[in-house]
């Protein structure tokens, strides 16, 4: 099985422990999810973050509806945590969420291990589609978060 690997980074002006705050409320993932994904979480909330958490979710891909089931693996707060696909688009995905506190705010890394159907056209699916999906929606993910913390953090100056 080919396996991709991604990281993503990000710095925000605020602390690690409300960086984690953050993500570890489940629903603001929607709030991360571009629009055209129709991200919704079906797993009843609140959800307690802990390992073995499930959450389902429904989201689009090119229009095609698509159930998503992931597991909380790891769950190591303020520094990090893990969720795995139980069940979903890909044929493995494992996503790291890990926080670093730097120069009074956070680095947040996503480092995301994938693979996917396909055998033989997964190398050319994930370059012609997936790899660049994937890069728009953590792009995607960094302004918003920019643009919430950037909120949050002039309304405590």
């Amino acid at each position: 099985m080919k396996t991709y690997s991604i990281t993503f980074s990000t710095f925000i002006p605020v602390s690690q422990e409300d960086i984690f705050d953050f993500f570890s409320r489940a629903e603001n993932l929607s709030i991360l999810s571009p629009p055209h994904l129709q991200f919704n979480i079906l797993t009843p909330q609140p959800i307690i973050m802990k390992p073995g958490t499930i959450i389902d979710y429904r989201l689009n891909i090119y229009r095609i509806p698509v159930h998503w089931k992931t597991e909380i693996s790891v769950w190591e707060p303020p520094n990090r945590f893990v969720d795995i696909q139980l069940k979903g688009p890909y044929k493995k995905w494992i996503h790291e969420h890990q926080f670093e506190s730097y120069n009074n705010g956070t680095i947040i890394r996503d480092n995301i291990e994938y693979a996917l159907y396909g055998r033989i056209l997964a190398p050319v699916l994930n370059y012609l589609f997936v790899r660049r999906d994937i890069q728009k929606i953590f792009g995607f993910r960094e302004n918003k978060l920019q643009t919430i913390f950037s909120e949050h953090f002039n309304s405590n100056l």
